[in-house]
């Protein structure tokens, strides 16, 4: 049991945000998260999934898409 449980703000300064955004995330229930009385935790594990399954990889060159608006 060596994981590092962050709170919110942490959360916010690791991934660059206000307090708001992972207040949302927790809310919309979209990351883990650990209730400790009235406190919310945050697996570090969590974090990292979270912004792996929402990084976006550049396309490779390939076909242009012409007459398509972005």
């Amino acid at each position: 049991m060596n994981e590092r449980y962050l709170n919110v703000a942490q959360v916010a300064e690791l991934l660059g945000t206000t307090v708001r955004f992972p207040r949302r995330l927790i809310e919309e229930r979209r990351i883990t998260y650990v209730k400790v009385g009235r406190h919310v935790r945050i697996p570090e594990s969590a974090v990292r999934a979270y912004i792996e399954a929402n990084t976006v990889h550049p396309r490779r060159r390939g076909r242009v898409l012409r007459g398509v608006a972005a």
